[in-house]
């Protein structure tokens, strides 16, 4: 019966930390580790932070779509849902993710059934190759931006950066952003208190702050949204869930892959075109990303720790038996299907609350949220760091780059020291 209440206390807890921007889900569990520090009770804390983890990766991507806030795993889904926003339907774009997630949720609960019978040879296959796997996704990354223009110009040269400046600003957006992420593994400014939230300035700032400051300067009318859902094209959809899947399964296997690469890597292998498609496999593969990660750690006799709330957790909890991984399994499921249940009326009620405030206004009041949450976090050397990422994720937004390059934050200085 613990499990139920504090998986469902969980799920309805993130599911509204999930609507406002800026607010990682993996802060939350931070926070609750801090909390637990004198004694953890597993039946409580174990439900609990299963519920938040798997309501986020389904109800996390409201701000995506309605403020273009993404999460590093969510900031492919930017362009899409803010097409879909103008459109007025940006309820279809939230739900095309969440029925993604559920997709996702699915599969990690069928799987993590015969998870720990095959698990440990998948693992020890793919130990010995971690680096250079990292290093192929990050040239794939790199070199798949061909060059694009090379039609404006009255010269050779305009027309030459015409067609190289973007790729060019994609170089240069990752090599920044690698050499911030080498900074804040080896030498970090944020202060030991904060050390549990090193890389949250960052996040923030390469990828949550830059488009809600491209809102101030755009329009603030939101166009009348359409509450309903195109129920054609049930095959892109499959397709879709079936990419996010691969991808997130992958991302949740290897460090410092994301959901977000992970569905990248996915929708080329499988040529997805359809934005249908591409909304569906974003967010499967962030829910198998987060909850597949998660569930990693519960494994008996592995306790992999892929995910920043493994990591967490850790400090205060280890799993000690196969029944604590079936009871984070169970709330999972438990929390995961609430948090679906719950994506409709929610997405309801936060479109009304945009068009009523106002989309510059609630922009504002988003820049606001996320600098306090890292001037509480992390303190004055936080905001420093999130001013410096803000600048180096402004990049792809003014030159029309990637914002994947942005996560050379971490994928540079695990592909280092692996």
């Amino acid at each position: 019966m613990l499990v139920v209440v504090f998986s469902l206390l969980g799920a309805v807890l993130s599911v509204a930390l999930s609507c406002v921007p800026g607010i990682h889900i993996y802060g939350v569990v931070a926070l609750c580790v801090i909390w637990v520090s004198g004694g953890v009770v597993p039946e409580m804390f174990v439900p609990f932070c299963a519920g938040l983890i798997a309501a986020y990766s389904v109800v996390g991507v409201l701000p995506t779509v309605l403020l273009s806030a993404p999460d590093e795993s969510a900031f492919l889904a930017v362009l899409p849902g803010m097409k879909y926003l103008r459109m007025g339907r940006g309820y279809e774009a939230v739900m095309l993710m969440a029925i993604g997630g559920l997709a996702g949720l699915l599969w990690v609960c069928v799987a993590g059934i015969g998870a720990p019978f095959f698990l440990g040879l998948v693992v020890s296959v793919l130990r010995p190759h971690m680096h250079w796997m990292i290093w192929c996704v990050i040239c794939f990354m790199l070199l798949s931006e061909w060059p694009k223009g090379g039609r404006y110009g009255c010269g050779t040269r305009e027309r030459l950066f015409d067609a190289w400046g973007p790729l060019l600003a994609g170089l240069v957006t990752f090599l920044l952003s690698g050499t911030l992420g080498l900074l804040l593994f080896f030498r970090s400014p944020v202060r030991v208190e904060g050390a549990f939230q090193n890389l949250m300035p960052a996040f923030t700032g390469l990828f949550t702050l830059p488009w809600l400051v491209l809102n101030l300067a755009g329009s603030s009318d939101l166009p009348a949204q359409e509450i309903r859902m195109d129920r054609s094209g049930v095959g892109a959809v499959f397709a879709g869930g079936l990419a996010g899947i691969l991808g997130g399964s992958f991302a949740a296997l290897l460090p410092a892959i994301t959901g977000g690469v992970g569905g990248f890597l996915a929708g080329h292998a499988t040529a997805m075109r359809d934005d249908r498609a591409f909304l569906v496999s974003q967010g499967a593969s962030r829910a198998v990303y987060y909850i597949g990660s998660f569930l990693l750690f519960f494994v008996p006799a592995m306790s992999l720790t892929r995910g920043g709330a493994a990591w967490m957790i850790k400090g205060v909890y280890m799993p000690e038996s196969s029944r604590d991984y079936h009871m984070a399994l169970a709330a999972v499921a438990i929390g995961g299907c609430a948090a679906f249940l719950l994506v409709s009326p929610v997405t309801r009620v936060a479109i009304r609350i945009v068009q009523t405030v106002g989309y510059r206004r609630m922009s504002v009041a988003g820049v606001g949220i996320v600098s306090a949450l890292v001037l509480a976090f992390t303190g004055f050397e936080g905001m420093l760091v999130m001013i410096t990422a803000l600048g180096i994720g402004m990049i792809p937004v003014l030159y029309g780059s990637r914002r994947m390059n942005c996560l050379g934050v971490i994928l540079l200085p695990v592909a280092i020291l692996l």
